[in-house]
Formats: C-alpha cells, structure tokens, sequence
C-alpha cells in the first residue's frame, strides 16, 4: 500500500505543504510565514514553526504521519562526484573530504549522503567506452550539510505529530518531478531547465534527464518587485507583497514592474548564455517555471520573450497537477514527497564492505 507523506517547503514569505500518497497529490495548502521565522536557511523558532504547521494541516484538512522536508539552499552543499568504484564503507569514510573546498567548519559536524547518478559494476572490468585495465568509476549526487540542522527538522516535524522519513536539498525535489513526467510520458527528455522564481533569489537548475548539471543564481528574487512597489506606492513591502500578488490596480502591468522584469530577464539571458557557452552540445529550448513568482504572468511573458525559450508550468512535471491549485508553488514540497518511480531507481550500488577472514 502506497504511503502517504508530508512535503513540506519553508520558504522565506511561505510554508508550502502538499500531501502525497504514493505517486499521487492529494491536496496542498500554503500559509504565510511569520516574520524573522526563517533567516539564512535557518528556522529560528521550532516551537513555533510546529505549531505553524499543525494550524496549516489543520486548517487545510490534512492528515499524515510521515513527513518529508526540503532542505533550504542556503545550508545544504550540492556536488556531482565520479569516484573509483568502492564499497559502501569505503564511501562513507571518503564522501566527506570531497567538501572540504565548500565547508569551513569541522566535518563532523555535517552529515553526508550521496544518490547513484549511473550504476556500476562491482567487478573490477572496463566500462564500455573505457579503456581495458583503467579503473571503473561511479558517479554520485553527493549531500551535505549540518547535522544540527536535520536534527532540527526531525524535533520539528515530531512536535507537529509526525515522523520525518526524507531530507533532502531542492534539486531532489526536481528529480523527482523529472523522473515522474518521464514514467508519465514514457520517455525520457534530452535537458530540462527549472526555473525558481523565489522571494529572495532566483535559480536556474539544468539537467540532462534526470541527472543534475549545473545551478545558476540569481541574488535577486521578488522581493525586488516589493520594493519597486512600495517607492511607487508609498507603502511597506509587507502591504506591497499583497499588491503584487493580488494584482491590485493592474500593478503588475505597471511601467516600474515591466522594467523590472526586463532587467531580471537581462541576467536570466546572461546566465543561460553561460551555461550554453558552457556546455557546447546543449540544445536547450524548455523551461519549467515554480516558485511564488511564476503566478506574475506579465514576468513569465518578458521571460520567454526575451530569452526565446519555451516556458511550461511546472504542473507538467507534477502527477495530475492540472487539478492542484496554484501547482507551481509547491512544486519542490510535491518532488520532495513523490515515491520514486521504479523504472527510475538506479539498481547499481556500492558492493558490500567483505569482511575479512581471521
């Protein structure tokens, strides 16, 4: 029987939660988040956040004793590795220095965990391609981050009730979306580009199937929208928040947001034409839009215009998204929960560490 989880996104202005029974979205609700409840990737409050959470399951009709959350961007390290192969002890033991260019502190203080990118071999001969007697690798999406920080999230989701069976970084979430449209659709897209409109950042993530490529950040997000509409207004950007998102007086048509969107589509072009001088051979031509910002349509319109490429919603990766309301925004809590489809789990691990004779 297919188990129902949780996802949960905490964003910067939204809790996003979305219940999953298997492969399939059964309801999702948002709520706004206090101010200063989350900072730097950080939730500052877990009381609070639990009770934030009970109150949204609540009030939205959700049940569930499982949970899955997303791991904030700004505390979680994300590294594609290709290693010798190695038993799983091995790995365990030599995962952690291949951070040690990203982490200052002390390794022992994070945790590490890795997802198989291509299976392999556990016999010591040549991949196909590769040259007899060289040594067989295997590639890795490898994770780290604080320890403190999913032992947060486990307290947090146990005082809300519930049981905290995944953690995992946003690009996960994406996979699992990925793999969902490719099962759906029985085949398998050559590069996808999901494009997060966030409220403090804006990022591109690039794939090549379901295998992660590269991430591209923005440091400007919707937050620069607020602004623009508090000068313009003569308000705070709390009010004006509400402004932009309900579309108060047709304000995001508003000649001061039009020029904001060109200048943020200005370095969305910039930065897609890096990865596609990059990455010679891309033939990149969809994109996948979430985030709080894909319900501007004026902003996705100047996107696509001028970076010349076809936006979708990101409903189209979501099982039966069409019938989930405001789909796009809870795209990462969906990804994150989705039970993995059996045609896309890697069959290929880590031997076993042999234990040696005596």
């Amino acid at each position: 029987m297919a188990k129902t989880i949780l996802g949960v996104d905490i964003g910067h202005d939204q809790l996003k939660l979305a219940l999953v029974r298997g492969r399939q979205v059964v309801k999702a609700v948002s709520a706004p988040m206090p101010e200063n409840l989350m900072r730097q990737g950080r939730v500052t409050s877990l009381d609070t956040m639990s009770d934030l959470i009970k109150t949204t399951m609540k009030s939205g009709g959700l049940r569930a004793g499982h949970a899955a959350i997303v791991l904030p961007n700004d505390v979680v390290f994300v590294k594609n590795v290709e290693m010798p192969v190695m038993n799983t002890e091995q790995l365990e033991y030599n995962l952690p220095f291949e951070f040690n260019d990203y982490i200052t502190g002390e390794l022992r203080e994070y945790v590490f965990d890795y997802a198989m990118v291509s299976d392999v071999a556990a016999s010591g001969e040549a991949a196909e391609g590769e040259n007899e007697g060289s040594t067989p690798t295997m590639e890795l999406l490898a994770v780290g981050t604080l320890k403190s920080l999913v032992e947060d999230a486990r307290s947090m989701m146990r005082k809300a009730g519930m049981k905290l069976v995944r953690t995992a970084p946003a690009i996960s979430a994406y996979i699992g979306l990925i793999r969902a449209q490719q099962e759906a659709l029985s085949q398998v897209a050559e590069e996808y580009c999901v494009l997060d409109l966030g409220y403090e950042a804006i990022r591109m993530y690039m794939f090549r199937g379901d295998r992660h490529v590269a991430t591209r950040l923005l440091e400007t997000g919707m937050a620069t929208l607020d602004n623009v509409l508090a000068d313009v207004y003569g308000v705070d950007v709390h009010l004006a928040h509400t402004y932009l998102m309900s579309n108060f007086e047709d304000c995001q048509h508003r000649e001061e947001c039009m020029n904001a969107y060109s200048n943020i589509s200005v370095e969305l072009m910039r930065a897609l034409n890096f990865y596609r001088f990059s990455n010679p051979d891309s033939a990149l031509e969809h994109m996948w839009l979430c985030g709080g910002g894909a319900v501007i349509e004026p902003l996705a319109e100047t996107i696509s215009d001028m970076l010349n490429i076809q936006l979708h919603p990101a409903a189209e990766l979501v099982p039966g998204g069409a019938g989930v309301s405001e789909c796009n925004t809870y795209a990462q809590a969906i990804g994150i929960a989705l039970e993995e489809p059996k045609a896309a789990r890697k069959t290929g691990k880590p031997p076993k560490a042999k234990k040696s004779k005596e």
